[in-house]
Parts: C-alpha cells; sequence; structure tokens
C-alpha cells in the first residue's frame, strides 16, 4: 500500500538544494513507492511549523507528515513543542526505540535526540533529528517497517482506517 507523505525540515540554515537529510527521506520515500505530496523548508519558530503542519492535517491526501530538525537540546530546537500544541495522541515508543537504534550508531550521544511522534487528525507526525545518520536510522530500523502493510506482526499502516475512530 502507498502512503502518501509530506516531507517538513526544520532549520535556520538550509535550503532545499542543501537540505541533506531531507533529501536522504526523500529517496528513500520513493525506494519504498510511497508518495511524496509535499515537501518544505521553515525557519526553527513554533509558529511556522505549526502554521505549516495544520495545513498538512486538513489535506485528505496526507497520511503521514515527517519534519527533520529542531528535535536537539539547544535554544532554537522546538519541534517537539510546536508537535506537541497540535497533538491528540502521543506515540512516545517511537522515541524510545529511536534513541534505542541511535545508541548503536552514535552511543550515548542519543540521549541528546528528542525524536517523537504523536498523532493528529488521523494522521501519524513523526519528529527525526537534522542529521543524516538520525534521519538514516529512523527511516531504515523504524519507519521503513511500520509504514509498510506487509510488516508484520502489525505496523502503522493498518491502522490508518480506524485513527479517527470516537
Amino acid at each position: 500500500m502507498k502512503v502518501n507523505i509530506a516531507l517538513l525540515t526544520v532549520t535556520d540554515t538550509r535550503t532545499l538544494k542543501s537540505d541533506k537529510s531531507g533529501s536522504i527521506l526523500v529517496g528513500k520515500i520513493k525506494k519504498a513507492k510511497h508518495e511524496l505530496i509535499d515537501r518544505r523548508i521553515c525557519k526553527d519558530n513554533k509558529k511556522d511549523i505549526k502554521k505549516i503542519l495544520k495545513q498538512w492535517l486538513k489535506k485528505k491526501n496526507i497520511d503521514v507528515i515527517i519534519t527533520t530538525g529542531g528535535t536537539g537540546l539547544t535554544g532554537r530546537d522546538i519541534t517537539p513543542e510546536a508537535i506537541s500544541e497540535i497533538a491528540e495522541k502521543n506515540i512516545p515508543g517511537f522515541g524510545e526505540v529511536f534513541r534505542t537504534v541511535s545508541l548503536k550508531t552514535v552511543g550515548t550521544s542519543s540521549i541528546q535526540s528528542r525524536a517523537c511522534a504523536v498523532l493528529a487528525k488521523g494522521k501519524y507526525i513523526f519528529a527525526l533529528p537534522g542529521s543524516s545518520g538520525g534521519v538514516t536510522d529512523a527511516w531504515d530500523k523504524i519507519l521503513k517497517f511500520q509504514l509498510d502493510i506487509n510488516h508484520k506482526p502489525c505496523n502503522f499502516v493498518e491502522l490508518f482506517p480506524r485513527l479517527k475512530e470516537k
């Protein structure tokens, strides 16, 4: 099953042309035969991040939103805070699994990541680090499988029809 994905890079320094992590994700999304519906870049500004996410949450043709950047510990890293303000449910296991996977590649530096995931308006939002290694770990070790309807014993895709239940 094809998943429709929107990709937001949160950065004060990159452009679409120089966004290495975003470009890595674009390639991985295409390789998995999913559809990239929209790709944008915005500054590390909570209001701007929320504005784009809210626009995407209204679009019926988007199933998943992935952000990259702004998940660290510096003063400008506010992506998790922006996402939490629009979240309906947190998915704490995503961040826990990401840091476990990341421990194997960056060691104890994995504790500096605030990668997270939430549900909002029946869509998944995944906040990934801005590093090329971080997005590669997140996709190759978690998202590639959870966004594949054939992954067993279960996956995020099979839940799509039930995410808006009340």
